[in-house]
C-alpha cells in the first residue's frame, strides 16, 4: 500500500515527499547504521586476526613436528657398506654412541613353485579343492620334499575350485582371494602360461598344496605339491635370515629386522658371509642449524604478526586479552629449560645456543654461539630441538588454542558480538519500513488535503470572477 501511494506522493502539494521521507528516515538511523557497519569491520577484522594466531602457532608446532619425524634432525645410522646393508633410524630413536657390528650371512628367501606349461590359462583345468598348509619344509637334493610340519597356530585353508574358476586364471584369483599366505600369479610367454605359487619369507613361511580331484573335472592334481605328490616343481626354498650382530648369530624370518640393535632398522640387501659391517652414526650439524635458523625466522614472523594486530593506534586486538597472552607465552620460549636435569656445561635453553631476544621481542640467531654449541654437545642440542622444543610448542599450542583457551574465549566473544550486532541490524530494518510506512501515510494525508484544498481554491476563483464578469 505505501509503495503505491508513494508514486502519487507530492501531486496534491508539489513537494517531493518521497525524498522528505527518505531524508527524515535517513537522518533518524543513519548514525546508527554507520556505527553498525564500523563494528561489523571491526569484528570481522579481530576474527580474521585471531584465526592467523591459531594456524600460525598450529602450523609452526606442526612444521616442526613434521621435522622431526622425517628424522632429518636426528642422529642418523650409518653402514661401511650400503650394498650388503641399509640401516635406518626407527622413529622417535636415540641412538648416540652407536657401534655395532653386523655380518650377513644369509637373506630370507619365500618358497615359490611353479606349474607347468599351459597352452591357454582361460581353459578348463579341473574342479575341486586345494588344500594350503603353511609350516616349516625339508628337501633332498633334487628339491623333492621329504617333510613338512605345520606352522604352530597355522589354520589350513580350502580353497574351492567350481565351474567359474575353472582354469589357470580362474585358480589364480580363488587363491588370492582365500588369503592362504600364498599369493598366486600367472606368467605368459610364447610357449604358454605357468600358475607360479609365492610364500612369504621365513623358514615357517613354506607351504604344502593338497588336492582332492572332482572326479568328473580330473586336472587339478597337477597343482598339488607335498611329500607325496609333486604337481607342482619348486623354483626357491624359504629360509630364514641369518645375520651376526658383534658375532652372535641371529635368524629372522624377513630382511627388514628392527629388534636387533636399539632404535635402527637393519635393511639386508645381499648375503655377504665373513663380512664384517661396521655401524656408526652421523650427527645432523648442518640440518639442526638450518632448523634453528628457520624457527627463529618462524618465530618473528608470528611476533611481528602479533605486534601488527595489536599496535596500540590501529590493531584490532590492541585490547584484546588473548592477544596479549598469545605475545607472553611466545616470550616465554626462549628462556623456558627444554632438557629437565641437564649436565653441568650443557645448554638447557634456546638462549643458551645463540637464540638472542630483541627489545622489540623479536629473535636473532648467533650463528658462531649455536655453532660452537653443536660442536660441543651435539646430541644434548638435538634433544633440545626434537623434543624439547617440540613439547614446548604443543604444549603452548594446545594452551592457547584450546576450546577454553585464551585465543578461543576472545574468538568466540567477538563472535558472539557478531551475532547481536545482526539482531540490531534486524531491528533497525524493521524500526526503518515501519517508519516509512507511517511517514508515507502522512504524507498521503497531507497531499489529498492539500489537493482538496485547491480544488476548493480553484472553484472560488472561477465563482469570483464570474460574478465580477456579471456585476
Amino acid at each position: 500500500m505505501s509503495d503505491s501511494i508513494a508514486v502519487t506522493l507530492g501531486a496534491g502539494s508539489g513537494i517531493d515527499t518521497r525524498a522528505l521521507v527518505s531524508s527524515l528516515i535517513d537522518a533518524q538511523f543513519a548514525a546508527k547504521t554507520k556505527a553498525l557497519e564500523a563494528r561489523k569491520e571491526t569484528l570481522t577484522a579481530q576474527i580474521s586476526a585471531l584465526s592467523q594466531f591459531r594456524s600460525g602457532l598450529t602450523g609452526f608446532s606442526t612444521a616442526l613436528t613434521s621435522l622431526v619425524s622425517g628424522g632429518t634432525l636426528s642422529t642418523q645410522p650409518v653402514s661401511s657398506d650400503t650394498s650388503v646393508l641399509g640401516v635406518a633410524l626407527l622413529p622417535g630413536a636415540n641412538i648416540s654412541g652407536l657401534n655395532a657390528s653386523v655380518e650377513v650371512r644369509q637373506l630370507a628367501t619365500a618358497q615359490v613353485a611353479t606349474s607347468g606349461l599351459v597352452a591357454d590359462k582361460a581353459a578348463a583345468f579341473g574342479k575341486g579343492t586345494l588344500t594350503i598348509t603353511l609350516g616349516a619344509a625339508t628337501y633332498d637334493g633334487s628339491n623333492v620334499p621329504t617333510g613338512f610340519t605345520p606352522k604352530a597356530g597355522a589354520t589350513p585353508v580350502m580353497v574351492t575350485i567350481g565351474d567359474a574358476q575353472n582354469s589357470l586364471t580362474g585358480i589364480a584369483s580363488a587363491i588370492n582371494a582365500a588369503k592362504a599366505g600364498v599369493t598366486a600369479t600367472v606368467v605368459s610367454d610364447v610357449s604358454g602360461s605357468r600358475l607360479v605359487l609365492k610364500g612369504e619369507t621365513g623358514a615357517e613361511q613354506a607351504f604344502q598344496v593338497d588336492v582332492a580331484e572332482d572326479a568328473a573335472a580330473p586336472g587339478l592334481s597337477a597343482l598339488a605339491f607335498n611329500t607325496g605328490a609333486q604337481g607342482l616343481s619348486l623354483t626357491r626354498a624359504s629360509q630364514d635370515a641369518r645375520l651376526a650382530a658383534d658375532g652372535v648369530e641371529v635368524r629372522r624370518s624377513g630382511n627388514s629386522v628392527s629388534d636387533l640393535i636399539a632404535g635402527v632398522r637393519l635393511d639386508l640387501l645381499k648375503a655377504a658371509p665373513g663380512q664384517s659391517i661396521t655401524l656408526g652414526t652421523s650427527a645432523p650439524t648442518a640440518a639442526l642449524s638450518q632448523a634453528v635458523q628457520d624457527i627463529v625466522e618462524t618465530y618473528n614472523q608470528l611476533i611481528n604478526l602479533a605486534k601488527t594486530e595489536t599496535n596500540a593506534a590501529t590493531g584490532p586486538l590492541r585490547s584484546d586479552a588473548g592477544a596479549r597472552e598469545f605475545m607472553r607465552q611466545l616470550g616465554t620460549l626462549t628462556n623456558r629449560e627444554l632438557i629437565a636435569n641437564a649436565p653441568d656445561g650443557t645448554p638447557a635453553r634456546l638462549a643458551e645456543i645463540g637464540v638472542q631476544t630483541n627489545r622489540d621481542g623479536t629473535l636473532t640467531l648467533n650463528s658462531a654461539a649455536l655453532q660452537t654449541a653443536l660442536t660441543r654437545s651435539g646430541p644434548v642440542v638435538e634433544r633440545m630441538i626434537t623434543q624439547g622444543l617440540g613439547s614446548a610448542l604443543r604444549q603452548i599450542s594446545l594452551t592457547m588454542t584450546a576450546p577454553t583457551g585464551p585465543l578461543a574465549s576472545s574468538q568466540n566473544g567477538y563472535t558472539r558480538l557478531q551475532s547481536a550486532l545482526a539482531k540490531q541490524e534486524e531491528k533497525i530494518a524493521l524500526e526503518t519500513e515501519n517508519m516509512r510506512t507511517r511517514l508515507t501515510r502522512q504524507f498521503a494525508g497531507m497531499d489529498a488535503r492539500v489537493s482538496a484544498y485547491r480544488a476548493t481554491q480553484s472553484f472560488l476563483d472561477q465563482q469570483i470572477k464570474s460574478w465580477t464578469n456579471n456585476a
